[in-house]
């Protein structure tokens, strides 16, 4: 189960809670329009001759707050810039260096729950590119690719659904430059025993 205060992270709204209907499915504007391939709602689209707002300014419209980074666990850095490219080591759904999910997909965990613990998996890796970028996220050219590992009984097959929690919070974010190419794997066991990692590839200027 994930705390008050974690679904308030993962939340579009900052009162809004993903135990109540997802925020793309309440009310919206009436001038949202629909992000094509994933199918999500931008519930802020910029229109015609306005600037663009910025990464933070996006953030905090959708009432994200990225957590301080997590530090390694073992004998690794948390990202790594080369060539224009920051590589970000796996994320996994904790807050404050705790997990808030943990089990198996499919017997513990349900796809409800690993999605939301996908998308604080993405989070993370915000929080993380944002140091990488030192501190400005609007240097972030282009979200290149994720991969995403889930936990989950033999046989599971909605490895995909699952990494859409990831996926759909890079575009909600970032908007064009949040797409990517990604891979969605089964594993039959997670560090911490949590049911999602994700790590990331991001172009930045």
């Amino acid at each position: 189960m994930f705390s008050r205060r974690t679904m308030r992270i993962l939340s579009l709204g900052s009162d809004r809670l993903l135990t109540t209907e997802p925020f793309f499915l309440q009310a919206r504007r009436p001038d949202c329009r629909a992000a094509p391939v994933l199918g999500i709602m931008d519930p802020w689209p910029e229109k015609q001759g306005e600037s663009p707002m910025s990464v933070e300014a996006r953030l905090q419209a959708l009432g994200i707050t990225l957590p301080t980074p997590a530090a390694p666990v073992a004998n690794y850095v948390p990202w790594q810039v080369q060539g224009g490219l920051v590589y970000v080591s796996g994320q996994l759904p904790l807050l404050d260096g705790t997990p808030q999910s943990v089990g198996v997909v499919g017997d513990t965990v349900s796809v409800e729950a690993a999605r939301d613990a996908a998308r604080l998996c993405a989070v993370n890796l915000l929080a993380q590119v944002r140091v990488a970028c030192g501190g400005s996220l609007d240097r972030v050219r282009q979200v290149v690719r994720l991969a995403g590992f889930v936990n989950a009984v033999p046989g599971f097959t909605q490895h995909p659904q699952i990494l859409n929690g990831a996926s759909d919070l890079m575009v909600e974010v970032l908007r064009e430059k949040g797409r990517h190419v990604r891979v969605a794997v089964g594993v039959a066991s997670l560090p911490l025993g949590v049911p999602v990692e994700v790590e990331g590839l991001f172009a930045i200027e």
